[in-house]
């Protein structure tokens, strides 16, 4: 899971095309090997682990393209097996700009196989500002993962986050921002089961603590796939959150997503889809949502050299905006 303080806001986008929020960072998700691999992939008869509750809308999310605004630079390295570091240079005219340092410190393929290994990810900003993260396997299905934020010199997040993932079922505790001296905490708990081979049924408890106030939210989650589709639903106190993934063809997916949030009273209805063109190397991603805003982003791989070459426009017909951004990925 991500920053356990978005999660209790409810759901509904973060990250909106033209929002003020800046754009969200790696290290705000798991690993990819956190993550198990399609449940229609399982053949073994028995079911299946159903993954973790953070990634029950990857699928759909994947689909549509992330936001590129100015000019940007992202310079992967990788040092040895275990060690990568990349550094972000972006400018902009609409929100400050930035230089951004990460590193990772992940188990290696020879090494993967030991389940103590750590991996370790932390990045730092031109403000000061520095995200990192630990992930440690206790056992074999004992995960645990801590994070902390900071904002230039004051302390934003700490959160404490375990996982047990059962042959059938996964939860996971967190704790975040734990006060002594402000009586203050933030509980989320987990549980996903699988029923069948491509039906998972969970939930999502949050519970914060302050001087000032206290209360829960409970949100219900329901995910059922097939080999060429994911449809999954959250509903609870704090809204509503559902979401459609198909994959028409080896080229062509495509998503949609529904999001209702009680606490700002709004909605937001979003289609997205992916277009891949092996032949020439390239990804277009497009999007189209009821807030009148259409982007598309393409990628395209500069073979035989070492870089992507990364072109995306937003426009906002009701509010009469455009950002438009070009990005180099190399590495």
């Amino acid at each position: 899971m991500g920053s356990v303080l978005a999660l209790s806001s409810g759901p509904g986008h973060q990250n909106w095309p033209f929002s003020t929020d800046p754009s969200p960072s790696r290290w705000d998700n798991h690993p990819a090997h956190w993550d198990s691999p399609p449940r229609w992939e399982r053949r073994d008869g028995r079911l299946p682990n159903p993954g973790s509750f953070h990634s029950l809308h990857r699928s759909c999310k994947d689909v549509f393209p992330q936001q590129i605004e100015g000019v940007k630079m992202i310079i992967n390295k990788t040092l040895s097996s275990f060690f990568k570091v990349s550094h972000t240079l972006h400018l902009s005219a609409v929100c400050p700009s930035y230089y951004r340092f990460h590193v990772e410190h992940l188990q290696s393929d020879d090494y993967s196989k030991d389940k103590d290994a750590p991996a370790l990810i932390g990045e730092m900003d031109s403000s000061g500002s520095l995200n990192a993260h630990a992930l440690l396997h206790l056992s074999e299905r004992v995960r645990a993962r801590t994070v902390f934020q900071t904002q230039q010199s004051q302390f934003v997040t700490w959160q404490f986050e375990t996982e047990y993932r059962g042959n059938d079922f996964t939860a996971a505790v967190t704790v975040a921002n734990p006060d002594v001296l402000r009586e203050s905490v933030i509980l989320v708990a987990h549980f996903l089961q699988s029923v069948s081979s491509g039906l998972v049924l969970g939930g999502e408890l949050v519970y914060h603590r302050g001087r000032a106030e206290e209360g829960g939210i409970l949100t219900l989650a329901g995910q059922y796939s097939r080999p060429n589709w994911v449809a999954t639903l959250n509903a609870g106190k704090g809204g509503a959150h559902a979401s459609y993934y198909h994959r028409a063809n080896k080229q062509i997916q495509v998503g949609v997503e529904f999001e209702a949030s009680t606490r700002t009273q709004e909605t937001t209805t979003s289609f997205g889809y992916q277009m891949e063109l092996p032949e020439a190397n390239m990804v277009f991603r497009g999007m189209i949502n009821s807030r009148c805003i259409i982007g598309g982003v393409l990628e395209k791989r500069l073979t035989p050299l070492p870089a992507t070459l990364i072109m995306g426009a937003f426009v906002n017909h009701r509010g009469d905006k455009l950002q438009v951004g070009l990005g180099v990925h190399v590495g």
